[in-house]
Order: structure tokens, then sequence, then C-alpha cells
């Protein structure tokens, strides 16, 4: 796996961005949680004046073989034919990039069919038809985490160069709540169950079915317990890239939205590679999987918005991006004391 220079954002910075925040026309602390993230985001772009355009959301699609063993309520085949729903401008997430200017980029990077090479928008860096079944055997050998992080990588890199200042990444491949939950109970050491829910609409016998099928995996499983071996083994394509993804983003010095549970997951993984890469990291929204809200608790994350979601695809995160964009519009549009013309009421002395 290739190396990232990543590095964290001082605190000092942070505090320079909020003293400058401290001098904008209102009460101190007055604008609340868009004071803190506005802070944030100045000291990541080294700049009082943050934007966040043109911003981008990329969309990583691939099957997984544990989906043979009755993990998920929804069939494989879902997965290709969500994607041509977002090709045709038709899934959830297409409004929401259509009404929020993100430019859409969908990638096949492991679905189990063969879409036409010409005449869509499609992004064709297919790894393989899907993933192995962790239950038997590793879902992926090494060549191929390398090529997933390099999909990743080379994604971002070509954003920046169309100068985006702002990422968003999302998924679409059934079955990767299962990969998610495993790595959340590898790298959290919580107990399994609690990392287990509903997916894409289990139910009770079902997520009793789910956990029964994860928990002989983890029996089954013979290796070590490295973030890079459990990312290996228990990894599906499409949360891979998005791993790579993250973290070039972050070494590139770009922010970038964290969606639900799967890319949470993501997150979390990225995190135990690269500490730093969470503070490139916004979260999107607190989703209705049952593992979502303790892995939020679990990295100390205060997600913007709390709208019970769990369609994936990226859709809690970009429904978070105009609260996100308020606090970068406060740093540029709002007047500071010295130029508003109001008496200064917070230094002022009754």
């Amino acid at each position: 796996m290739q190396d990232f220079d990543i590095r964290p954002i001082p605190e000092e910075e942070i505090y320079r961005a909020q003293c400058y925040i401290d001098q904008i026309a209102k009460p101190l602390g007055a604008m609340g949680k868009l004071e803190t993230l506005a802070a944030r985001l100045a000291a990541l772009q080294d700049t009082l004046q943050p934007s966040l355009s043109p911003r981008e959301h990329f969309v990583f699609a691939a099957d997984h073989g544990i989906e043979t063993e009755g993990v998920s309520k929804s069939p494989r085949e879902v997965t290709h034919q969500v994607v041509y729903s977002m090709l045709r401008g038709g899934a959830g997430i297409c409004f929401l990039c259509r009404q929020h200017d993100f430019a859409l980029h969908i990638v096949d990077v492991g679905v189990d069919h063969e879409f036409p090479l010409e005449g869509t928008a499609l992004i064709h860096r297919k790894i393989r038809r899907g993933t192995r079944s962790f239950l038997h055997e590793s879902a992926m050998t090494e060549e191929e985490v390398d090529r997933a992080i390099s999909i990743g990588v080379v994604s971002v890199d070509e954003a920046v160069e169309r100068g985006c200042k702002l990422l968003s990444f999302g998924e679409m491949g059934i079955a990767n709540t299962s990969t998610s939950a495993l790595w959340m109970y590898y790298l959290t050491d919580l107990p399994l169950e609690e990392c287990v829910g509903r997916g894409s609409g289990l139910d009770y016998e079902g997520v009793q079915h789910k956990l029964a099928i994860l928990r002989q995996a983890v029996d089954n499983y013979r290796g070590p317990v490295d973030a890079e071996a459990i990312l290996r083994y228990f990894g599906g394509y499409e949360m891979v890239v998005t791993v790579g993804a993250m973290l070039r983003a972050a070494e590139r010095r770009v922010a970038f939205l964290v969606d639900g549970f799967i890319m949470t997951a993501c997150l979390l993984m990225a995190r135990a590679l690269y500490p730093a890469v969470t503070d490139y990291a916004f979260y999107g929204h607190a989703g209705d999987e049952a593992g979502h809200a303790r892995l939020l608790r679990y990295l100390g994350a205060d997600p913007i918005l709390r709208l019970g979601m769990r369609l994936g695809e990226g859709t809690g995160a970009i429904c978070a991006f105009p609260i996100l964009d308020s606090a970068a519009r406060m740093l540029r549009e709002m007047a500071s004391f010295t130029t508003s013309g109001v008496t200064d009421y917070v230094s002022s002395t009754e």
C-alpha cells in the first residue's frame, strides 16, 4: 500500500481563525456550530475567505462476495440496477447533487455486471466482478488493495486538477454494511452485535442470520488483526477505493464530507492507517443504521444533521452541505466590528 504524507491541522491555526470570527459583528459564540465549522475550514484552506466551489461527489460501486450468504435483504443485481438509475439521473444522490451544484461521478470499481463501455457517463475502473466471500477466504488480494487505493488517489487528483475545493464520497454495493460492521468490530473492539444492523431493511430474523454469518467469519479468520490485514480480508472494492480517496484528499489538504455508516467505517479505517485524516473530515449526518451512532461516538464526531437517513450513496453528506456553506459564507460575507459601524458590544463594558 502506498504511503501518504498527511499533516495535522495546527491547533494554533484554528485558534487564529476563531479570533477573527470573534471580531465579526455579533455576540461571542452567537453563530454556534457554524463558528466551529468555519474555524476549521479557514485553518484547513489557510485563508479567512474559504471557498467550497467547485465541489464534486464520487459514488464508487462494487459487489461483495459475502452477499451470497444471505446477509442482505436486497439481491446483488440491485447494485447494477441502482447504478443505471444514477446514470439516468433518477437516484436519490442525483437530485441532491443537482440541487447543491455538486459534479457527480459514478465509478464502477467492482460491480458484478458488464456495463456498456460507451453511451453513459459511467467511469470504468473495475478491479474484478465483486470480491470473494470473506466467510471462506480473503475478500481481496494485496494487488487488488493497491489498485483500489490507487483508484481513490487518481479520482481525487483529477478533481483537484479541476479546481475542486470540497469533496464528498458515497457508495453503492449490496452487503457492504457487513464489511462495515466487521471493520468496526476489529478497529473499535465493540461487541459484534453492536456493529450489525438492518442494512437495506432486514427484519429481526434477518439481522440474526447476518450476525451469525459475520460471527462465523470472525471465528474462521486466522490472520493478523492490524488495520491493513483487516482492510484486505474483509474489504470491499468501493470501500477501499474510498479509503484511498479520503487519505489523498487529506494529503492534498481538501476538505471532504462523510456520509453514513459505510463511509464512516471507511473513515475509521483511514484513521487507523493515518490518524490525521480526520482533521479534514466533516461529518454530514447521524444515520439510522444501528452501528452508525456508536461509531460516531467512538470517533468523537459531531455530525451536522440528524435526519434518520440510511439510503447511502452520499445523500446525507450532500444534505449537510448548506450548513457547511453557511459557515464559509459567514467568514466571507459578514462584516466585522471595524467595518460594520456596529459598536463592539463584545469588548465594551456596561
